[in-house]
């Protein structure tokens, strides 16, 4: 059952390698033709091109001024362009909000000593740590987001204090107890965790 979700990350990274191979490639060429046609290189250096670059010297234009007006007239043009473009900033904004959520990890490989190994969830382990964490002394509520890769993951844990808390004691008991015994039990060498204190708002009193 575990091993779906593997292979459909391994399709989606394949696919990002892809996209971004190509883009590459594609930005590469405008770069090349823009260079080559506006340093006029091909006359200075003595080569010709083919017939279909899109550059041929420093006076050329992206544009010529009939490309430009060529649909300015049809009543359908601007309505499509507006249309693909606001297209284009939707699946850009949704491919970004994809990247950023799959940075979260959603299962941590367990050594299981059998060789085979077992996959525990992410969701799992950070509930853990989370409850683990609210239960200390002085620690109003907690954070945390496993990152990294499944067979190395790195806590990041954000804790709000209460007032009468004692940093530098609140963080040395969730090193040596919350972030310890997930450690443990999920048989991790270790697990290494950036950690943010910040102290609860509360009003100023009034002392009469």
């Amino acid at each position: 059952m575990a091993a779906k979700p593997a292979v459909g990350r391994a399709k989606v990274r394949a696919v990002n390698r892809v996209l971004l191979a190509l883009a590459g490639v594609v930005l590469i060429a405008l770069g090349a033709a823009v260079l080559i046609g506006g340093l006029d290189l091909q006359r200075r250096w003595g080569f010709t091109l083919p017939g279909s670059w899109p550059f041929d010297g420093p006076d050329d234009v992206l544009l010529t001024r009939h490309d430009r007006r060529r649909w300015r007239d049809e009543g359908w043009w601007w309505p499509a362009v507006i249309a693909g473009l606001a297209l284009v900033v939707l699946l850009t904004l949704w491919w970004l909000l994809a990247q950023s959520r799959r940075r979260r990890l959603n299962e941590i490989l367990v050594h299981s000593g059998d060789g085979a190994g077992a996959v525990l969830r992410g969701r799992a382990l950070e509930g853990v740590l989370t409850g683990e964490a609210e239960a200390m002394e002085g620690v109003e509520r907690a954070r945390v987001t496993l990152r990294g890769r499944r067979t190395a993951p790195e806590a990041r844990v954000r804790l709000i204090l209460a007032a009468h808390a004692q940093p530098a004691e609140t963080l040395a008991r969730l090193q040596s107890e919350a972030l310890e015994h997930a450690r443990t039990s999920a048989g991790l060498d270790q697990l290494p965790a950036e950690v943010r204190l910040r102290s609860v708002r509360h009003r100023a009193e009034r002392v009469s």
